[in-house]
This record gives structure tokens, C-alpha cells and sequence, in this order.
């Protein structure tokens, strides 16, 4: 098992004291996710094989509109110049102001080229010589704590083995700044669960999960591929993924698959 399979983040102990200052508390959690966020963005470099990896954090912009969404990249290891620090990031801009807007991963295998992504940051982007970049929001409860980008300094399509170490990463990042919120008496908002598989569709996501076919599923269950279809999009919209990869990598997280 890599480490990446298996990530241990720094986090308040249960059932430790809460300082009984409220400023107190809230700069100690202060301190934990920055230790946390830093640590993210090494440990994509040293375990997921990135050259480059950068976390934005989720803060209000100057010049922003009351309201707006926004990051600023906060954290980061690998870089060779300073034009991705501390930059701001709108939602819906760039690669990560994508995965912020659409709570979901996404990547492209040449950043400079790609045409799904508006090019704000061509320039610092150029200058740290990046093409592939994968970025991975940080849920918890509801709440986007961040987002991390995993970035090469090559060509390359991003395969499932690291876009999982890397969505791995984030969910145990995830799972300790939530920690951190509750510790410092910050309760996040809880997600609504989502609506329970029905035994068919799960069925059809364990056969999914192991990278089989529709037709290859269909022929095992005794379906038609459409109804194959069919149960993998309501399983995908139960479980709030656009594609199989995230399908197959939400499964395993929740549990529904080995």
C-alpha cells in the first residue's frame, strides 16, 4: 500500500481540551489547517508524482462582489518562481476556479491548450513551465475547504492511479480541517445524505468499479446495455459524480465497493 493509499494528516485528538478563549481556539485551528494545507501540497508532490503542487483557500477577494466565491493559492511546493503565490482565484477562472465552481475534480493533460478553461494565468503558468494539471476540491459537510492542484511539467493524461492518490489525499485533508472546525467549535455545515443505492445499482457500480464494460455488465447480469446505462446515471446522480472515474472513486470512498 503506498502512503498515498493510506494518508495521516496531523489533527486536533478527541476529546482534548478546547482553550476557553474563543479567539484562542480559533487561531489554534487557524494553525492546524495551515499545517494541514501546507503538508497537502507537499505530499502531492512526494507521493503522487507531481512537480508542482499548490492549494487555494477559500477567502473573500478584494474587489470582489458581496457574496462571490472566491481562493487565494495559498500553499505550494515545487514552484521555481513566485507568480503562483498568494494569487487569487475567482470561481469558475482557471482550472481550480472550476473545480471550486463545479465542487467536482477535474484536469486537462496541456493547460496552455485546452479549450474548456478560461486562460487567466497563461502567464504564471508559462513560467513555472506546467502542461498537465489535475485540481481536486476539498469537501467536508458540505463545505468547500479548499482546492489542491496537482501540475507536471510535461504532457501527460492524467490516468485513474493518480487522480485517486490525489483525490485521496484531499479527502483525508478534508476529514482533518473539518476536525479542526469542530474542535475550534466551528461546525460545518452537514450535507444532505445522499438517497440510498438501490440493490440493482449496486449491482451494476460493483461490476463498474472493477473497470468492466456496460456491454461486459449487461452480458453478466442479463441486461440490455440501455438499462446498464440506466442504472449507472442514477447511480452517478445519487452520488453526485459526472463520470465513471469519479463514480468509481466516490464508491470505494463511501464504502459501496472494495
Amino acid at each position: 500500500m503506498t502512503r498515498a493509499a493510506d494518508p495521516h494528516f496531523a489533527q486536533p485528538v478527541d476529546g482534548a481540551a478546547q482553550p476557553d478563549d474563543p479567539e484562542l481556539a480559533a487561531r489554534a485551528a487557524e494553525l492546524v489547517r495551515d499545517a494541514v494545507l501546507g503538508d497537502l501540497a507537499r505530499r502531492v508532490v512526494a507521493e503522487c508524482g507531481a512537480d508542482v503542487g499548490l492549494v487555494g483557500v477559500p477567502e473573500p477577494l478584494p474587489g470582489g462582489r458581496p457574496g462571490s466565491e472566491g481562493m487565494v493559492l495559498r500553499h505550494w511546493a515545487g514552484t521555481r518562481a513566485d507568480l503562483l503565490h498568494d494569487v487569487p482565484v475567482p470561481a469558475g477562472l482557471g482550472l481550480g476556479g472550476r473545480a471550486l465552481a463545479e465542487r467536482a475534480p477535474t484536469w486537462v493533460p496541456d493547460y496552455r491548450a485546452a479549450t474548456t478553461i478560461s486562460h487567466h494565468y497563461d502567464a504564471a503558468v508559462a513560467a513555472e513551465d506546467l502542461y498537465a494539471m489535475l485540481t481536486v476540491p476539498l469537501m467536508g459537510g458540505g463545505t468547500v475547504h479548499g482546492v489542491v492542484y496537482a501540475s507536471l511539467r510535461a504532457v501527460v493524461p492524467f490516468g485513474d492511479v493518480r487522480i485517486s492518490a490525489v483525490g485521496t489525499l484531499a479527502k483525508a485533508a478534508a476529514r482533518a480541517l473539518a476536525g479542526a472546525a469542530a474542535w475550534s467549535r466551528e461546525q460545518p455545515r452537514q450535507a444532505a445524505p445522499a438517497p440510498p443505492l438501490t440493490p440493482r445499482e449496486h449491482e451494476v457500480l460493483r461490476w463498474a468499479a472493477t473497470g468492466r464494460t456496460n456491454p461486459e455488465i449487461a452480458a453478466r447480469l442479463g441486461l440490455t446495455c440501455n438499462t446498464v446505462t440506466g442504472y449507472l446515471k442514477s447511480a452517478m446522480h445519487k452520488l453526485g459524480v459526472r463520470n465513471r472515474t469519479e463514480l468509481a472513486l466516490a464508491a470505494r470512498e463511501s464504502g459501496l465497493v472494495s
